[in-house]
């Protein structure tokens, strides 16, 4: 039998990654990277770092952001806008497969960090660059918030009342959504480079990887242009019926049947007969009346004594169903706690702290999941004389000229 030791089940042991980002988008993709096991190396700009550590909630001066979204990297806190901080930049690129950035598009050039450069450093690189619009396009010198770019993917149109303004997701949709998006091009182009011997500069867009995410809304419009075009509906799916919330006894429900799940609905309700009535036996009709149909729904519900009643009679006529949970009562589910998308983490100085699970799961196992979020700068020394081979006198001056900084938190 063979024993499995921690190194075994490290998916990205090897692979060395450069971390030249901030905030969330960038930050997202390299945590997901080093909770397979890549090696890290987070360059934080002095003397404060990310600015993800000053958000709050904060415990002993570590904030839950940093945590989340740093744990397992490694701090090299490097003003790279100095001469001898960009040579370090060049320095550690000769030993890394992978750079992640997020600057504005351009800036990394105009430093002499762009990808033609390091990639001259490191034949074989991959580069990928995180940002709002891309590296080309009219809108690529734009900054970009992610409600910016939930505005520009048509998300904020699709979301709210008709008759009410465009909303914002209440989450950072875009900025995950793109660091992900980036962590499987990386992990793709690791994969092309182990095949083929070259490297790539990978372009990842908030925009574009958003846009991605539009079916509908985007393909009626070559495929049915003098229909109705598509727009928010409120708490209502404009394409099902029924689909959307409802109200129950105590809070809000989630129903969405297609046809196959009619005829469980209508015997959930004890209403067999509503299957054959003209307003709602067919898609178009139930969506005429969808209004209708949303009082009946909602006057069934309301003859029970709770949701969770409710939902029980849904479960055993297997109509699809959920409770609108918050984040906080997503905490205890039992089904979250079980798979693990619920995690406590304990934190040098925070404690325990409750963060969201990794998102995938394996027959083949996942790394362990030891890490720790970094101080700041706690690093410097480590790589600059571990793999850079510097005296630690070259890196005490550094940090006496403000080069490197580095804090106990």
């Amino acid at each position: 039998m063979t024993v499995m030791n921690d190194l075994d089940n490290r998916w990205l042991e090897g692979v060395v990654v450069l971390d030249l980002t901030r905030y969330l988008a960038g930050p997202a993709c390299t945590r997901l990277l080093a909770e397979l096991g890549a090696d890290v190396i987070k360059v934080e700009h002095p003397p404060y770092g990310d600015p993800n550590r000053a958000n709050r909630p904060r415990v002993n001066r570590r904030a839950g952001a940093h945590i989340q979204q740093n744990r397992g990297k490694r701090s090299l806190c490097l003003d790279i806008n100095t001469d001898d901080g960009a040579a370090i930049i060049r320095a550690l690129v000769a030993h890394v497969d992978v750079v992640v950035e997020n600057f504005s598009p351009g800036v990394l050039d105009r430093k002499g960090l762009g990808y033609p450069e390091l990639a001259a450093i490191r034949p074989g690189l991959i580069m990928a660059s995180v940002s709002g619009f891309g590296q080309t396009g009219p809108l690529a010198h734009r900054p970009c918030f992610d409600m910016i770019a939930q505005a520009y993917a048509g998300v904020m149109h699709m979301t709210g009342e008709p008759d009410g303004p465009p909303m914002f997701a209440g989450m950072g949709l875009a900025d995950t959504n793109a660091g992900v998006h980036a962590f499987a091009a990386v992990g793709h182009a690791l994969f092309h480079r182990e095949r083929t011997g070259r490297g790539t500069h990978l372009d990842i867009a908030m925009v574009d990887a958003l846009f991605h995410m539009q079916q509908q809304a985007v393909h009626q419009a070559s495929m049915d242009p003098d229909g109705p075009s598509p727009n928010r509906a409120g708490r209502h799916f404009s394409a099902a019926s029924p689909a959307g919330t409802y109200k129950g006894p105590e809070g809000w429900i989630v129903i969405m049947c297609l046809e196959a799940q009619m005829p469980y609905l209508w015997a959930a309700m004890g209403r067999p007969d509503l299957a054959d009535d003209p307003r709602f036996d067919s898609l178009p009709n139930r969506l005429a009346n969808n209004d209708a149909l949303t009082a009946l729904i909602e006057d069934w519900m309301a003859g029970f004594s709770s949701d969770d009643a409710v939902m029980r009679a849904l479960e055993d006529a297997r109509v699809p169903h959920a409770p609108s949970l918050s984040p906080a009562d997503a905490l205890t589910h039992p089904h979250f706690v079980e798979r693990g998308v619920v995690r406590h983490v304990e934190d040098p100085l925070a404690g325990d702290v409750v963060l969201p699970g990794f998102p995938f799961r394996s027959t083949d196992p996942l790394p362990p999941d030891h890490h720790s979020a970094p101080a700041l700068g706690e690093h410097n020394h480590e790589i600059l004389v571990g793999m850079l081979g510097m005296e630690s006198t070259q890196v005490d001056d550094l940090e006496s000229r403000g080069i490197l900084s580095s804090k106990p938190y």
